[in-house]
């Protein structure tokens, strides 16, 4: 958190409305995780004419 800047900004505006640093994690938690799954996700590829005769 301290590293990247944007988050350092966010877990301060966090601390001073009253969150404690684990709900800030949880917070930052649910924030990245559609942004993970999506880069997870298998790539779509799409069959080529050889590959459908096949």
């Amino acid at each position: 958190m301290q590293h990247h800047e944007p988050t350092g900004s966010y877990v301060t505006r966090r601390m001073t409305e009253g969150k404690t640093k684990s709900e800030i994690i949880r917070c930052l938690r649910r924030h990245l995780a559609p942004a993970l799954w999506a880069a997870m996700r298998p790539l779509r590829v799409v069959a080529t004419g050889a590959a459908q005769a096949a």
